[in-house]
């Protein structure tokens, strides 16, 4: 499950390469922000738990739970490196949208043209925050720049953010696995793994309301309902 960019993150590279000392890689994130961590998570756990809840008590067995288990691990391993690629492939088209961006301000025909060139790029939110000044001192910044890679690239911080992306995805599926390989009884074990799929989505929401800054406790309890209820949705779809 690839994010896709919002429009508040998509201002944020111009802020980060208004230094005109800045080198190239200015434009590199350092690491990936809460909701996309926690959003890999779930998507990594909602996957493994379509191969959980479709065990079938009357029918399992070791080779049934071995079958499960690998199965569940392909499938994470495969969208694991599906959205470890489109992360780079993001990147890097957004990289090449900002310096469109910068080379068009540079190249504007007056100050005003460039103003609304700047006003363009910021998100509906930034835009009612940002004074006509401050968008001015933004412009003369973009304007001064010199650094400006010729074309977009892709550094290492970046391959090592889709690393943690894959690997997110992958340590996603073992809590809820895990169970199965190590307990007997396959009833408990579908109750333990149910009960630590629920933990996970509890303090998933939980880190997401609290980076949002309101309703932490609501949040994780939302995102664990919500997590049960696109589970019965997935198993009902025969996910």
């Amino acid at each position: 499950m690839a994010t896709l960019p919002s429009d508040d993150r998509a201002a944020l590279p111009l802020k980060a390469t208004s230094d005109p000392a800045a080198g190239p890689g200015a434009l590199e994130a350092d690491v990936l922000s809460p909701v996309d961590r926690v959003s890999e998570m779930l998507f990594g756990l909602l996957m493994a738990l379509t191969f959980t809840g479709a065990v079938s008590v009357a029918e399992s067995g070791n080779a049934a739970i071995r079958t499960m288990f690998l199965a569940a691990l392909g499938c994470n391993l495969a969208w694991g490196l599906v959205d470890a690629v489109m992360h780079l492939v993001r990147t890097i088209t957004e990289r090449g949208r900002l310096i469109t961006l910068v080379r068009s301000v540079q190249g504007a025909a007056d100050e005003q043209a460039g103003r609304a060139l700047v006003e363009e790029s910021l998100s509906r939110v930034a835009a009612g925050l940002v004074s006509p000044t401050e968008v001015e001192a933004i412009r003369g910044r973009v304007v001064a720049l010199r650094s400006l890679p010729a074309r977009p690239h892709l550094g290492w911080r970046d391959f090592l953010m889709a690393f943690q992306i894959f690997m997110i995805v992958v340590v996603s599926t073992f809590p809820v696995v895990l169970p199965f390989l190590l307990m007997q009884d396959v009833t408990l074990a579908q109750k333990v793994s149910r009960a630590i799929a629920l933990a996970m989505l509890f303090f998933g929401g939980l880190a997401l309301g609290r980076y949002a800054g309101y309703g932490s406790w609501r949040v994780g309890l939302l995102m664990a309902a919500l997590g049960t209820a696109l589970i019965v949705a997935i198993n009902a779809l025969g996910g």
